[in-house]
């Protein structure tokens, strides 16, 4: 018997709990076009407000990857392991992760997104190199794992279509930051993908989508659960964004640095990440190969990096885009960097041309954000303490606009350490 999509809306509305036909029915409606948006905006409203249970969650996430097609990327004996974030600002951790991971020994179908608002994405960082393409069939993505070891790339138009769809609707009804709903989001995507394993790298702090510790930790559990019904090896390492990863924000800003790391140098916490994701991608995919730390530091990770980038039409040799403006944001006063908070800094990169307010806007290769100081360095009044990238200089007085705030400077001599990157370590494997 069809459901009635006013009475699921009523159901949730109230406070009940969503049955499987009710769950099956309205997204498989809601795919074809049957169910109007309107309905499913009040839904995930509803779902926002008095949230899905672990069993309506693992079940909502079946019913967003029965709308499409599953992947078959056979690798020839590798074990497939991916990573997925949940957003920040700085995050370039994927450039250097997948050809680290593929040159120990796994093979990395990392399928990723485009960025939005003060977060980047990877899609956008990658296709500021020259010829780089993000759209793959699946026999491409296959046949790459298979050759290289590593694919970064869009997701494929069959894969998990009802989130594509409901996704583009949340993020205008304000019902993004629905744990259940984020969590039915990634894994839907990660399970349809055919992945032997999963790490989470899910943020906390001001610039992730997650602002506090409790709420990190319980979308966290809520994806490991997703994992756990659907029979998926995962762990998750709870990270922080309270200030930005690394020295950059930008798209060929950060792959810029991500070569840095490739080639065994970079920022140590981008570093320090990289290496404990690969770690525990390794561990859950049972591959048992060299210390991805040494693999790193040695550089042998790069040649994958290089193969990888051919591989889609890139070219690693070619310059990457430059800002024709750079003008830096300099110390107010002497004293020691205590804070360079994340957000406003996302904020300001996004200003300048590196983010999209909307789906579909489209970004500025060159534009973001360089840091110049490091937390607990002492500075001088007058130091340059970032750089502010773009091609559109009228952008400029914004982009300063934001980061009123978000430098904080102590007194000298004051000491000052940054944020631990790594606060939790979950999951059953553990």
């Amino acid at each position: 018997m069809r459901v009635s999509a006013v009475d699921v809306i009523r159901a949730k509305r109230d406070g009940g709990r969503l049955t499987d036909q009710q769950i099956d029915q309205v997204m498989a409606g809601y795919t074809a076009g049957e169910m109007a948006d309107e309905q499913m905006a009040a839904l995930a409203m509803a779902i926002l407000l008095r949230g899905m249970d672990a069993a309506e969650t693992a079940r909502w996430t079946q019913a967003m990857i029965d709308s499409g097609d599953r992947l078959n990327l056979g690798t020839a004996g590798r074990a497939l392991v991916d990573k997925h974030s949940t957003g920040g600002v700085g995050d370039k951790i994927t450039l250097p992760l997948a050809p680290l991971v593929a040159a120990c020994g796994a093979a990395v179908p990392q399928l990723s997104g485009r960025g939005l608002g003060h977060t980047g994405g990877t899609l956008d960082k990658l296709e500021s190199i020259p010829g780089w393409r993000a759209e793959l069939t699946e026999q491409q993505i296959r046949d790459q794992l298979a050759e290289v070891g590593a694919v970064i790339c869009a997701a494929t138009p069959t894969l998990a279509p009802a989130d594509r769809k409901l996704y583009a609707l949340r993020d205008v009804t304000a019902t993004v930051e629905s744990i259940p709903l984020i969590a039915s989001s990634i894994m839907s995507k990660k399970i349809a993908e055919g992945t032997d394993a999963l790490v989470l790298d899910v943020k906390v702090g001001s610039g992730a989508f997650m602002k506090t510790p409790e709420r990190a930790r319980e979308l966290a559990e809520s994806m490991l659960a997703i994992a756990a019904a659907h029979g998926l090896r995962a762990s998750a390492l709870v990270t922080d964004m309270s200030t930005p990863l690394g020295r950059t924000a930008g798209n060929s800003l950060e792959v810029a640095e991500a070569v840095e790391v490739l080639h065994g140098g970079g920022p140590p916490d981008v570093v320090e990440l990289t290496v404990a994701l690969a770690r525990e991608m390794l561990r859950l995919g049972e591959v048992r190969g060299p210390d991805p730390a040494e693999v790193l530091a040695a550089g042998r990770a790069y040649p994958v990096w290089r193969a990888m980038v051919r591989a889609q039409g890139g070219d690693p040799d070619a310059a990457l885009p430059a800002a024709r403006h750079v003008e830096p944001v300099r110390a107010e006063r002497g004293g020691v960097l205590a804070g360079i908070d994340a957000y406003p800094v996302g904020v300001a990169a996004w200003r300048l041309g590196a983010g999209r307010a909307r789906q579909g806007d489209s970004v500025d290769a060159a534009a973001g954000v360089r840091l110049l100081a490091d937390i607990g360095t002492p500075v001088t009044a007058g130091q340059p303490l970032l750089e502010l990238h773009t091609d559109r200089p009228a952008t400029l007085d914004a982009a300063r606009a934001a980061l009123a705030g978000a430098i904080t400077l102590a007194e000298p001599s004051t000491p000052v350490e940054r944020p631990p990157l790594i606060w939790q370590s979950l999951g059953s494997e553990k």
